[in-house]
């Protein structure tokens, strides 16, 4: 796709490929690196929506270069932890339509250390409106 931010990442000077193999980029957005220190992204270079869509050979190269990209974040920032992880569609947070892997350094000393992905996913407040009158009536 010509507009994708994601399927021309050379038009973008924003982004920065740190990797790249076959069928994936590991790549680096500057400005991101002001708050997400070391964070980057696997992108499959072929236009694939979701992680649903990703052919055997674009998972085994995503894991490539995930592995790759991990060593040189130890080696570069030394982080605490990690979260990783896909974002489907936009109810799950996608924001570009096109399949990519996020790889975020975490430290000790930043202010969510210890708030993984889920955390604020399963609170009370993410309680659809539906589910919530099915459990009230539950209740009753």
């Amino acid at each position: 796709m010509k507009e994708c931010l994601f399927c021309n990442p050379l038009n973008f000077p924003e982004q920065k490929i740190v990797f790249e193999n076959e069928s994936c980029y590991f790549i680096q957005s500057p400005k991101a690196q002001d708050i997400l220190e070391g964070a980057g992204l696997v992108i499959p270079k072929a236009h694939v929506e979701t992680v649903f869509d990703l052919s055997e050979k674009e998972w085994m190269d995503t894991y490539e270069l995930m592995q790759k990209a991990k060593k040189l974040l130890d080696e570069t920032y030394g982080p605490d932890g990690y979260s990783t992880g896909w974002n489907v569609k936009p109810v799950g947070g996608q924001s570009i339509p096109h399949a990519h892997f996020h790889i975020i350094p975490r430290f000790a000393d930043e202010p969510f250390a210890g708030k993984g992905i889920r955390a604020w996913i399963k609170s009370e407040a993410n309680r659809r409106p539906s589910r919530k009158i099915e459990i009230e009536a539950e209740v009753k």
